[in-house]
């Protein structure tokens, strides 16, 4: 969360453009999906509605490392290791599906 942080914050003050402000939009929305992720795999404990909603989270945050990478090439090498980490976290939440599957 930090290097997303970071990362935001290097484009928030160096974009000023039409660009810049699409990607943190971006950036509000994938952080709000990944809120939601935690809501539904662990609030809800509904796996499969998790995987769904993790596969766009891992989307977005595909997308917005490479929206930012255009703006700020270390702000969107920031969002390297946080779409690593979801991606496992997306092998995890399928495995888990695939295992618990009626």
């Amino acid at each position: 969360y930090i290097l997303m942080g970071i990362s935001g914050w290097r484009v928030w003050r160096l974009e000023r453009s039409e660009a810049g402000r699409t990607a943190l939009v971006v950036f509000a929305v994938q952080l709000s999906l990944n809120l939601a992720w935690s809501f539904l795999f662990f609030g809800l404990q509904r796996i499969g509605w998790g995987l769904v909603e993790i596969v766009i989270l891992l989307l977005a945050i595909i997308a917005n490392t490479f929206m930012f990478w255009r703006i700020d090439r270390l702000a969107g090498v920031l969002f390297v290791p946080y779409a690593a980490w979801v991606a496992y976290a997306t092998i995890l939440n399928a495995s888990l599906w695939l295992l618990n599957k009626t």
